[in-house]
């Protein structure tokens, strides 16, 4: 196994943390120790070249649980990780750029005990349409959080976005990967439908506005070389 360059000065962001054998600073830091969603989306849209260490961001499978931040930090100073390149996608709607996102983009209609009907299509080829309560598009960083709670499958790095129905009508409805870019429709709204970028509502979207989906960025996050616990070793 080739060995790589040992971290010692790293930024934290999010939260404090016990991080051993690391330095904390803020300047000419090797990388960026982000704990939380919040602050590993901030970390990877600030545009900089600086890898990041993604805690809490996910099950830990693509950088770091909290209670085992000693153990990661331990394998980043002696050099024992890999650097793994993450998708940014951007988020079109009706021509209009409205966000980045580096978890997923959901279209979900927004009174509860209402369904819409939605379609997807992939490179200008339907894939499918669904009576659902949304449909998330996950990033592989993404896909082992709302995507994957969905009934999504969780994603390698490069393997593609996970494409998942929200609570189908259709018990044949099935999620999809697929390189994108994607094209999100809404066929029929019973009720409003709000578009989340990353968690976060950002604008209502009707029948006659598709939501385009396609990767705009990256971002390297570090995966430690630790011992993994039983529960991802299954998967």
């Amino acid at each position: 196994m080739t060995q790589s360059t040992p971290i010692s000065r790293v930024s934290l962001h999010g939260a404090d943390a016990d991080l051993g054998p690391l330095t904390v600073t803020d300047a000419d830091a090797d990388a960026v120790v982000a704990v939380g969603p919040e602050a590993v989306g901030r970390a990877a849209l600030a545009d900089a070249d600086t890898p990041i260490l993604a805690v809490d961001a996910d099950d830990g499978r693509h950088g770091a649980t909290r209670d085992r931040l000693d153990a990661a930090a331990a394998a980043l100073a002696d050099g024992a990780y890999r650097s793994v390149t993450h998708t940014i996608l951007g988020v079109v709607v009706g021509g209009e750029r409205v966000d980045r996102a580096v978890f997923d983009a959901t279209l979900m209609t927004s009174e509860p005990a209402r369904i819409s009907e939605y379609a997807v299509s992939a490179s200008g080829e339907r894939l499918f349409d669904v009576r659902a309560d949304g449909v998330v598009v996950s990033t592989p960083l993404g896909s082992a959080g709302y995507g994957r709670a969905a009934g999504g499958p969780v994603v390698t790095p490069g393997g593609g976005l996970s494409v998942v129905p929200v609570s189908p009508f259709s018990t044949r409805a099935n999620p999809w990967v697929v390189p994108g870019p994607l094209s999100l429709h809404v066929e029929r709204d019973e009720g409003d439908v709000s578009l989340f970028v990353d968690g976060e509502e950002r604008r209502q979207v009707g029948p006659d506005e598709p939501v385009e989906i396609a990767a705009v960025g990256e971002f390297t996050c570090l995966r430690p070389l630790v011992e993994q616990p039983p529960e991802l070793e299954k998967h």
